[in-house]
């Protein structure tokens, strides 16, 4: 590194990177500079967010020395491609979910970074929010029994008119890879591995699904169960069940949020109700457990392994691959 404090180069100058770049900030961060296709976008992006270098093209920004670690904000469909690019040029990666397109991609990228001997990541932002640190506690502590069941709905209506990025096949358009990753990924987390997967959808003439639901059983002997849309908003919560308790998230479960846990014997009444204090949309998190994971000389996150993003994307294909088939 080049400094004591990493510094951050952001791939990509659209809405996710500028949040990221403000929560950067707001956890005073250092951001060192931005890459976008266009130039004058990237020093507008630049200037906006007190950024000292914006680099045209992403060559520049992956080679720049100031640079330790890039954040990849690029659509879906060039994660591979721009994480790619990062990682031959040495620097670690944090790549914004869905990690890529398919399970094939994510194993590409696995194994160039750890051949490449560099950090890597996928920016599954919720895990890290002190909501999430919360429920895993609870769980640890043994307060839902044997958890069995999770419960999940990620459902916005999104933008989707003509050239909007969600409805091109070309971009990684679709309700599955924008939104049910994150349905899919607190399952994992939670539940373990997926050992069979039920799903329906709502796909269009390019394979892009708009709405769609799934059924996912797990090692554990856990069911978790899941829809996802962008065409109609949805109660964005979720629910977390064991053999002694549950725990409830607001909407919306994959952010800074509120839950509520109950006996299983006394659903009506909480025993216990957890209220973050806010700060920032919450991206901070997972940059410092980036950080923290660089400074102690480790290659990924035991908390978002790597071998879990490639096994979550499986199950991200398998969904797709049923929803497309109607089987």
């Amino acid at each position: 590194m080049t400094t004591s404090s990493p510094g951050w180069g952001i791939l990509g100058a659209g809405g996710i990177a500028g949040a990221f770049a403000r929560d950067l900030a707001t956890a005073g961060m250092r951001t060192v500079a931005v890459g976008s296709r266009d130039g004058e976008r990237a020093r507008e992006f630049a200037e906006r967010h007190g950024i000292p270098n914006a680099h045209a093209g992403y060559e520049g920004l992956v080679n720049d020395p100031e640079v330790d670690i890039i954040y990849v904000a690029t659509p879906h469909s060039h994660h591979r491609e721009h994480a790619l690019l990062a990682i031959e040029a040495g620097k670690h990666v944090l790549v914004e979910k869905a990690f890529t397109t398919n399970g094939d991609d994510a194993q590409a990228l696995v194994e160039a970074a750890r051949a490449k001997g560099v950090f890597a990541m996928e920016a599954m932002w919720t895990r890290f929010l002190p909501t999430m640190v919360a429920v895993r506690e609870r769980i640890a502590a043994g307060d839902l029994g044997e958890v069995l069941s999770v419960q999940a709905d990620h459902s916005q209506m999104l933008d989707l008119s003509p050239g909007s990025r969600l409805i091109e096949a070309a971009l990684g358009g679709g309700a599955l890879l924008d939104l049910g990753v994150y349905c899919v990924s607190l399952a994992h987390a939670i539940l373990g591995p997926v050992t069979r997967i039920k799903a329906s959808g709502v796909v269009d003439g390019f394979g892009v699904d708009h709405r769609g639901s799934a059924i996912l059983e797990h090692a554990n002997g856990g069911i978790s169960t899941h829809t996802f849309s962008m065409m109609t908003l949805g109660s964005n919560r979720a629910t977390i069940a064991g053999t002694d308790g549950v725990i409830e998230l607001d909407p919306a479960f994959y952010a800074w949020t509120r839950y509520r846990r109950r006996h299983a014997s006394a659903h009506s009444t909480a025993v216990e109700e957890f209220e973050p204090e806010l700060v920032g949309r919450g991206m901070q998190f997972q940059a410092a457990e980036v950080e923290r994971c660089i400074a102690e000389g480790r290659l990924e996150s035991e908390l978002m392994p790597l071998d879990e993003t490639v096994a979550i994307m499986r199950v991200m294909d398998g969904i797709t691959e049923r929803m497309r088939s109607g089987a």
